[in-house]
């Protein structure tokens, strides 16, 4: 069961999305905010999966919200402004729904939320570690040890992961990568790159180096580099 929170300083979106949730068997809503900083401190205290969040809002917007939570849940932004689209997806949001949205396109979003929450409950079971994963690209899928995966380089509307002697590109966000990957085996240093813990031959002056390549560490990340460092 997907748990999930709206926040919307227009009361009758929180209704819609309200009502649309009611008809969905796997997703319960717990809470609806208008107001923005009631809903981070909720946010803060409880275990919620999902976020249904509205962009243009009067106190703060909604991806500035979205910045300031240490670990977000998944996001699917819902505004009447098309504008953001790019920039909701850089911030991995699972979607973008455009008001008004039916309630087909709303149930195709929560989908979405229900795939990659049930992949991450699947990759945190008992079931021994694996040493592969297969990657979509183009019209297949790519079996890729995971040892030879030297980063993860978000480019545009791709993922693209670098290893010593070949580029394999794959329609995933970020977030859909980060479940996919084993995380004591991978960190996020920056909005756009997840590097491989055992490739990482030195940290300096902000910057991570896989072999001569130098990634950045990205504001608010640093703190990852201590999974590197083994340092706490």
């Amino acid at each position: 069961m997907l748990k999930a929170v709206a926040i919307d300083d227009e009361p009758m979106a929180l209704e819609v999305i309200k009502s649309l949730s009611g008809k969905i068997p796997f997703l319960q809503l717990q809470a609806c905010f208008t107001n923005a900083f009631e809903a981070m401190s909720y946010l803060k205290k409880g275990d919620i999966d999902l976020l249904f969040l509205d962009i243009k809002m009067p106190d703060i917007s909604g991806m500035d919200l979205l910045r300031n939570l240490s670990h977000p849940p998944m996001v699917i932004f819902t505004t009447a402004y098309s504008e953001h689209a790019v920039q909701s997806f850089e911030l991995d949001a699972i979607d973008y729904l455009l008001k008004p949205f039916s309630p087909a396109r709303f149930l195709k979003a929560c989908h979405k939320a229900y795939e990659l929450y049930t992949l991450k409950k699947q990759n945190t079971g008992s079931h021994p570690a694996p040493d592969h994963i297969f990657i979509k690209s183009g019209y297949g899928q790519i079996r890729v040890d995971l040892g030879d995966i030297l980063y993860v380089q978000s480019t545009g509307n791709y993922m693209q992961f670098v290893l010593p002697d070949e580029k394999i590109l794959s329609r995933l966000t970020m977030n859909e990568v980060e479940e996919l990957l084993p995380a004591g085996l991978f960190v996020r240093i920056h909005r756009s790159y997840l590097v491989a813990t055992a490739k990482v031959s030195r940290i300096e002056r902000g910057s991570v180096w896989i072999k001569d390549k130098e990634l950045p560490i990205g504001a608010g990340y640093a703190h990852e580099i201590e999974r590197i460092t083994g340092s706490s």
